[in-house]
């Protein structure tokens, strides 16, 4: 990306970074990173200063969970030309970074995706998130049950033989793997997350004990939070380090369980958005229903939210503070996924800013510090 080496100051805002929030101060950029952040008056002469008029300024938004949007589920297109449309409509909403996820499918569509992936130069794409086949089909969901499969050493290493390091996060179903099997994932240094799985609380706990590091979806397609086994969730409510992610749009979960979580879990939950985009062929077939889609028999498929639409849900129906709503969509995930360099303002971090007003109105996004149409669409 080539942009102007000159400086560029967003004033008069309120801007948000981690656990710090700053009010009468610039977001200085240059080039694609964050110079820093710095009282007003030291912003240099030569500087183009923008007046956001009082909007919120906080770094772009991280979704580890996204399968497509506007018109493009991944899954039933598989082209790089897919992926650039999904990466402008997704930094359009305030999303600047993303893992683009894959339902359970065929062992031939996902090697044909990691194809994909691995021979497109990505802009806002962090790599690929593998939503199966390894899941328990009790807890399939929407996953076709035929196509869930139990996992081996030699089965994975077929999966991943072209794996150029694109796949970065996988879910999986704790209960239904054998230690050899995770531990041949940790040493290609892919994020397992327990999800789709009907895992014991004691299950549960063994799984995280062995470097799971976070839970899918909480609440959906996992094992019930009951008093004689507290299950799943309950292993996340119970170990200190796990993280879990949620979809808070109303509809996968309650805004009361989400109020329950985050009093029990606090920093260690963060959102997705698990957004899919309608889809008329392939496996999946997403049928949109206003604010959220189903598969053409009813079954709940997926999410229509945006990340900053989450936020909004957070401060409106959770009463969790606007800055620790930030807080879940930037830098949990961020670190969950070990980069520095995104979900925060610190100097040297991408220059991924996003800019909204007290109405959750997107005014600016900046992409590596290059400003994103905002009308900007594929015909």
């Amino acid at each position: 990306m080539q942009i102007e080496n000159k400086e560029i100051a967003l004033v008069n805002g309120h801007i948000f970074n981690g656990d710090h929030d700053f009010s009468d101060h610039a977001l200085v950029m240059q080039g694609e990173k964050i110079v820093g952040i710095c009282p007003v008056s030291s912003v240099s002469a030569e500087a183009e200063r923008i007046d956001v008029k009082g909007a919120n300024i906080c770094p772009g938004l991280v979704d580890l969970q996204i399968y497509g949007a506007g018109d493009d589920l991944f899954s039933a297109e598989l082209t790089t030309e897919s992926i650039a449309r999904i990466e402008r409509q997704l930094l359009a909403q305030g999303c600047t970074s993303f893992v683009l996820t894959l339902a359970t499918n065929t062992m031939e569509m996902f090697k044909e995706a990691i194809r994909v992936f691995n021979s497109y130069q990505p802009l806002s794409a962090l790599g690929l998130h593998l939503e199966g086949p390894f899941l328990n089909p009790l807890k399939r969901g929407a996953h076709p049950a035929e196509l869930i499969v139990s996992p081996s050493v030699a089965l994975i290493a077929d999966l991943l033989d072209s794996d150029k390091g694109a796949v970065i996060m996988m879910t999986i179903a704790p209960e239904q793997f054998d230690t050899e099997s995770i531990d041949f994932l940790l040493e290609r240094s892919i994020l397992l997350s327990a999800g789709h799985s009907a895992a014991s609380f004691e299950q549960g706990m063994q799984g995280f004990n062995n470097s799971i590091k976070a839970a899918t979806h909480l609440w959906n397609a996992m094992s019930p939070f009951h008093h004689r086994d507290i299950g799943l969730p309950g292993a996340v409510f119970r170990h200190s380090e796990v993280l879990a992610s949620i979809i808070v749009d109303g509809i996968h979960v309650d805004f009361q369980a989400v109020k329950i979580a985050k009093a029990l879990i606090g920093r260690r939950l963060f959102l997705i958005t698990d957004a899919v985009a309608a889809c008329d062929k392939g496996i999946y077939r997403h049928v949109l229903h206003g604010d959220h889609y189903t598969l053409p028999d009813g079954t709940l498929s997926g999410s229509a939210l945006s990340l900053l639409g989450a936020i909004r849900n957070c401060v409106q129906h959770v009463d969790i503070p606007l800055e620790e709503a930030i807080r879940m969509a930037t830098c949990y995930p961020a670190n969950l996924i070990g980069r520095s360099d995104i979900g925060n303002l610190d100097a040297g971090a991408w220059a991924n800013v996003l800019v909204f007003d007290t109405d959750f109105n997107i005014h600016s996004v900046y992409c590596k510090g290059e400003q994103v149409d905002l009308t900007f669409t594929y015909v």
